[in-house]
């Protein structure tokens, strides 16, 4: 899925280097897309990330062709170009990437902007940081290590918060607490927080894992709970990658 039309009317974008995409980044997905009635999240591999000059261990080619495989077969999740590198070569802005996505959907439609808790916690430093929950409410997803008590401390300059009356459970039984962001001309946003989701998600670590069990690794043969698809695991292989 490029920047062609949205049609469907719910539509979260989720960034990242999927470097490569694992079972966390579907569970995480998954997650969201039910408790928030999601049709469709987009999985999209950045292409130059401002906070990581250093660049992907795979090249974007890589990185998308394994999101395609990760996401393959379910209707509700999707491949996406929106963050493919950019023929300059400048950097990729979520907040630039969400306008234009914005502009694709249909006038009835809603964007959102997932995220896990380690992205969020270096929201402040992100381009425009203020003014991306606005352009998109945020679904930010728990993960084990990161404290997400204080959510003030890792809100952009500007912002405020409180808690939003409701249910802190939704009707998919998942934890959804609601939350009301503000900005310093009185504007309000949604702010969704999934607070349950203890899956660890460490591309990094994978990576090491596939060092390690080179040249052949399944999801049967590797111990972590955050694994990969066997079609990633297969592609993976077959382009000797992260070796």
């Amino acid at each position: 899925m490029d920047l062609q039309p949205l049609s469907c009317p719910r539509v979260a974008f989720f960034g990242g280097s999927f470097d490569p995409p694992h079972l966390g980044h579907l569970e995480v997905a998954r997650a969201a897309q039910v408790a928030l009635g999601l049709d469709t999240v987009l999985f999209a591999p950045v292409g130059e990330q401002p906070l990581k000059p250093q660049g992907s261990t795979a090249a974007f080619a890589h990185r998308l062709a394994m999101t395609r495989l990760a996401v393959a077969g379910d209707p509700a999740f999707a491949a996406s170009l929106a963050d493919a590198p950019k023929p300059t070569g400048a950097p990729n802005y979520t907040f630039d990437t969400l306008v234009a996505l914005r502009a694709q959907l249909p006038p009835d439609g809603a964007l959102f902007c997932l995220m896990g808790a380690d992205a969020f916690a270096l929201l402040r430093r992100w381009h425009r940081s203020a003014e991306i929950p606005f352009v998109a409410p945020l679904i930010v997803a728990s993960r084990p290590g990161e404290q997400l008590d204080d959510l003030v401390a890792f809100l952009p300059d500007g912002l405020t918060i409180k808690a939003a009356p409701g249910l802190e459970r939704s009707a998919s039984q998942i934890d959804l607490r609601r939350y009301t962001l503000r900005n310093s001309s009185g504007q309000q946003v949604p702010f969704y927080l999934l607070p349950g989701l203890d899956i660890e998600i460490s591309a990094s670590e994978i990576r090491g894992q596939l060092r390690d069990h080179a040249p052949a690794v399944s999801v049967s043969q590797t111990p972590q709970p955050a694994d990969l698809p066997a079609t990633v695991s297969d592609y993976i292989r077959a382009h000797r990658l992260y070796r």
